[in-house]
């Protein structure tokens, strides 16, 4: 990937797709992803960095955000290709 490609995608400000919704399951305990012919499942800290994809954040401003609220975790090198996978997938606009 190019400089100018990783800039643009740390410019890029995710939300949920149009028919994409958030849900909690009470049964599993999870946080889950719905779309009308699929459910996705969310491990870990996924639903935490999902709630910060609000259209309004980018994606430079959502690693600083877990940053600070999780000091030594790896968001810099994790959670930008976690939203790009998301985003190939359909998930994410």
């Amino acid at each position: 990937m190019t400089a100018a490609a990783r800039g643009a995608e740390a410019d890029w400000r995710p939300a949920l797709a149009p028919a994409v919704v958030r849900r909690h399951d009470r049964v599993r305990g999870a946080e889950l992803l719905v779309l009308p012919e699929r459910v996705g499942v969310l491990a870990g800290r996924a639903g935490t960095v999902l709630g910060l994809c609000d259209g309004t954040r980018s994606v430079r401003g959502i690693v600083e955000e877990l940053a600070g609220r999780f000091p030594g975790a790896p968001v810099a090198t994790d959670v930008p290709p976690f939203l790009a996978r998301l985003r190939r997938e359909g998930w994410l606009r």
